[in-house]
């Protein structure tokens, strides 16, 4: 009874305590039809985000679909971070997925202007849709291209470069739960032999694109916090490892040594 509330209060755009308020008011059909698409879609193991085609993050409400990563909450750490150290300025948004790390930013921040940067066309599409949305007063451009490639040569420097870039390695990745493995796209999980080639892509250029004094703000694997560490020396880079709300370490926060 609870799933189906709490289902119903998804595709009806309610709180869970309206829904069950008004559980005997009738319905419309297409909020019906709805409903009965998205619990036949929960019964062949579509994640609930899925299914329903929204998402909270923070304090935003998105559309998502198989087209993106679904937002953790681990991630909202991470913006939590960025918020506390960030101030002003540009704010880069590298591997947006449906724009939740960019759009918490435009929206809760006091940047002046948000780049989200997106390789794939299919997620850059909606996270688009989820910038139109929420409408942020904070201007917000997504670009599409590899990692960092889309900031360079444009004359500008971040204040922040901010990412939850892919990092399990394909062993990991075929060991997953099939509730990911089977839905979510592999190119927002997976990267490299080692999990860490997106990390070492952007300690490698993202000095070079920000503001002197700038952050550059990484969301890693729990497990590769010392590789992660190890990985920012190599670059140049005074590396500290906070934990997120489990307590595992999950985010790495650098600065230029």
């Amino acid at each position: 009874m609870s799933e189906a509330i709490a289902l119903w209060a998804a595709v009806s755009g309610v709180s869970v305590g309206e829904a069950w308020l008004r559980r005997d008011e009738p319905k419309a059909p297409e909020t019906v039809a709805r409903f009965q698409d998205a619990m036949t879609q929960l019964e062949r193991g579509v994640p609930f985000p899925y299914a329903v085609g929204r998402v909270g993050f923070r304090t935003l409400d998105l559309v998502i679909d198989r087209r993106a990563l679904i937002p953790r909450p681990e991630t909202e750490g991470l913006v939590e971070l960025v918020l506390e150290r960030g101030k002003r300025g540009l704010v880069a948004d590298i591997g947006t997925g449906c724009g939740c790390i960019a759009l918490s930013l435009a929206v809760e921040g006091s940047f002046e202007r948000v780049i989200a940067v997106e390789r794939s066309a299919d997620a850059a599409a909606l996270a688009r849709e989820n910038v139109k949305r929420v409408a942020p007063r904070t201007p917000i451009e997504i670009r599409e291209g590899n990692l960092l490639a889309p900031l360079v040569d444009n004359g500008q420097r971040s204040r922040v470069i901010v990412s939850n870039p892919p990092y399990l390695t394909d062993r990991e990745y075929a060991e997953m739960d099939p509730s990911v493995s089977d839905f979510e796209p592999r190119a927002a999980l997976v990267s490299g032999r080692d999990g860490l080639d997106a990390s070492h892509s952007l300690f490698a250029g993202a000095a070079a694109l920000l503001e002197p004094g700038g952050l550059l703000a990484i969301e890693i694997d729990e497990r590769r916090a010392d590789a992660i560490r190890a990985l920012g020396r190599e670059f140049g880079w005074n590396v500290e490892i906070h934990t997120d709300l489990f307590g595992c370490p999950r985010y790495a926060l650098a600065k230029e040594a």
